[in-house]
């Protein structure tokens, strides 16, 4: 890492209305730092790191780029000074090819005779890639025919060239696979190389003790503290975050699995459309069962199945107290079963709309008499028990979710849900995107369900949460079951690898 100062924040301040989001907030960055920024969902993390990137304006302050005063108007203004910035949504275009959306807005710069030279841009495409690290992508194919990874790790290749000074990731990885997320490490240490500048913002402490040079950590808008990586301890960090220690278990305290001897659902012979290929099992009462596997294993596409949401060519899934098969997310929604999308954004969530009303959506029946009449008091009552149980950050509960970070919409998408109280309940890498705090609390929130006699179907691309939390883990690879696993102190990552590989 050098020692020459590449961006300075300077007491920067931000408003959302009345609201102030970021106070007073100093931030320096060398190059070839590799700089992590940490802080609970609502901490003011995706706001500072959108205004170094032109996305939004501070209310007060300055920025330096080497020494020169740096003030973009936009993100296309901040790429033209070097710094690019990939965010936890997905921002690559539909239906247009790989090539295009990687020279997205410079197309036109492969023209020859007014025609553009396809052959030119595809080989230029592929050197983008390759550059950072992906082989396996045809630049030519239209993009909707990759899965949300392969598009998430486009977005690289788009901001990363010989311009970039300062790549900013603000919860890329989250999403990612293992392997998808080595690629990112292999990039952001090749950047570091080259004595380019890295800013991570990420909910994942292992990856930041694993992969920063540095640390900064935000707490209501406020620079806390910022640490070197010899002071990196995982408790202390959590705690400079949270401002307080969590106590007790983060997962669930019991070495022991434990469940009734109840079947809620079977599963006979289950084919999808897409992933899932002749699986049986049984879910239990009071059962935490987790399904977890490699990336594109199948266990997302089983989640939307066991909820009706995903088309079965074969087989079928049982609801066992009333004999009836689940064949639609009305179907099981009646059956009170609940889902948690992975993909929160398009399945889970209106964003264009309030948090009252997306959690509501899932609840209409618990706040109204009769058909359609809806007592507000009631409404208001059922919304607020999941803002403040799940500690959701906003300015009411009639702010749009469009407009809350991707930790807070997390709760949301999980409230809308939890206050339904549901006998089933389906959650697709649940803690996605959360802070550790929230984290700890929604362990809490399954494992009491659990205790209730409440089942929990847990699917999960995070080992330690799986072997932490569920007393059976089933293991898949190319849609079929491949291991499974009963709780034990004796558990380890290992033995669910080896059935994953």
């Amino acid at each position: 890492m050098s020692v020459e100062k590449l961006i300075e924040v300077r007491n920067i301040d931000k408003y959302f209305g009345p609201v102030k989001v970021l106070n007073n907030v100093c931030l320096e960055i060398y190059k070839g730092e590799v700089r992590g920024l940490v802080g609970e969902n609502g901490s003011g993390k995706s706001t500072l790191s959108s205004i170094i990137a032109g996305i939004l304006q501070a209310d007060g302050g300055k920025m330096f780029l080497k020494g020169n005063i740096y003030n973009p108007k936009s993100m296309i203004d901040a790429q033209t000074h070097g710094i690019g910035m990939v965010v936890q949504e997905l921002g690559t275009v539909s239906n247009i090819t790989v090539a295009e959306n990687i020279f997205l807005g410079k197309v036109n710069n492969f023209k020859r005779f007014g025609i553009v030279d396809r052959k030119k841009l595809y080989k230029s495409a592929k050197e983008i890639l390759e550059r950072v690290g992906i082989t396996d992508i045809d630049p030519a194919i239209p993009i909707n025919f990759l899965n949300f990874e392969d598009r998430k790790l486009i977005e690289f290749a788009k901001v990363v060239d010989e311009n970039l000074e300062l790549l900013i990731l603000d919860e890329t990885t989250t999403a990612l696979s293992q392997k998808g997320r080595e690629i990112v490490y292999d990039l952001v240490q090749k950047l570091k190389s080259q004595n380019k500048s890295v800013l991570l913002i990420s909910h994942d402490l292992d990856e930041i003790m694993k992969v920063c040079d540095t640390l900064t950590v935000l707490r209501d808008g406020n620079v806390i503290t910022e640490l070197p990586k010899q002071e990196f301890e995982e408790n202390k960090i959590k705690q400079y975050m949270i401002g307080r220690e969590i106590k007790g278990h983060y997962y669930r305290p019991d070495a022991e699995g434990s469940h009734e001897e109840e079947v809620v659902l079977k599963i006979k012979n289950l084919t999808t459309f897409r992933g899932v290929k002749n699986l049986s099992f049984e879910v239990h009462k009071g059962e935490i069962l987790g399904i977890g596997g490699l990336s594109h294993c199948g266990m997302h596409e089983l989640g939307r199945a066991l909820f009706g949401a995903e088309k079965v060519l074969t087989g079928r899934v049982i609801h066992c107290k009333t004999g009836q098969e689940i064949k639609s997310p009305f179907a099981a929604m009646k059956l009170n079963i609940g889902y948690v999308s992975k993909d929160r954004d398009k399945e889970s969530l209106v964003l264009a709309d309030s948090i009252k009303n997306n959690i509501v959506a899932a609840g209409y029946d618990k706040v109204t008499t009769g058909k359609y009449f809806i007592f507000p008091k009631t409404e208001n009552k059922y919304v607020d028990e999941q803002i403040e149980s799940l500690r959701i950050k906003c300015t009411s509960r009639n702010q749009y979710v469009q407009y809350l970070s991707g930790g807070n919409k997390q709760k949301v998408a999980l409230g809308k849900w939890l206050a339904r109280d549901p006998d089933i309940l389906i959650v697709d890498c649940p803690t996605r995107g959360v802070d550790v705090g929230v984290k700890a609390s929604i362990y809490q929130i399954l494992y009491q369900m659990k205790k209730e006699g409440k089942t929990i179907i847990m699917i999960s691309e995070e080992l330690p949460e799986l072997i932490g939390m569920c007393d059976r883990i089933i293991i898949l690879k190319d849609g079929r079951k491949t291991g499974e696993f009963k709780r034990s102190p004796d558990l380890s990552e290992a033995n669910l690898i080896m059935c994953m590989i």
